[in-house]
């Protein structure tokens, strides 16, 4: 299929994860996957609340390739409600595990904010479900067209 790759994975464990008040979750979920020698999961759900919340988004306008005028910087203090979390856990070239995760957040007026997480502290608690899948072929590169780190999935011989 032209412009379209994939890799075909076994399910691997499930995880229920609970993240204590004061923890900043990037950097646990990615000691956590290397603690469970984790090489590529992803997040099914996630709840809680956050504080210091670090994200960012596309400015409008914006046009490829991405480079850092292109991206806004966003920090909140919060604390936000824990909408949701998506995102994936892949190694990269030189098989360092990294996260590319998104945050949807809602404030105490109910507007919602989000985009790519870059960290958040947990508030109250967070409590994630995260999926392992079995896969070999499968890093995160730099893309030069776009700008961002992608997949990049090794084509099948």
């Amino acid at each position: 299929m032209e412009n379209l790759w994939y890799r075909e994975c076994q399910t691997g464990r499930r995880f229920i994860i609970k993240i204590d008040p004061g923890t900043k979750i990037t950097a646990a979920l990615l000691d956590f996957a290397r603690s469970e020698n984790i090489q590529f999961a992803s997040m099914v759900s996630a709840l809680g609340s956050v504080r210091n919340v670090e994200f960012t988004g596309i400015q409008a306008g914006a046009h490829l390739p991405m480079t850092g005028p292109r991206i806004k910087i966003h920090k909140l203090e919060g604390p936000l409600e824990l909408l949701g979390l998506e995102g994936n856990i892949a190694p990269n070239a030189e098989k360092q595990l990294g996260g590319q995760f998104y945050i949807l957040g809602a404030k105490s007026s109910g507007e919602v904010v989000g985009g790519r997480l870059v960290e958040a502290e947990v508030f109250a608690t967070c409590e994630i479900v995260l999926a392992e899948y079995l896969v070999d072929g499968i890093e995160r590169h730099y893309s030069a067209s776009s700008g961002v780190d992608t997949l990049y999935i090794e084509e099948k011989k």
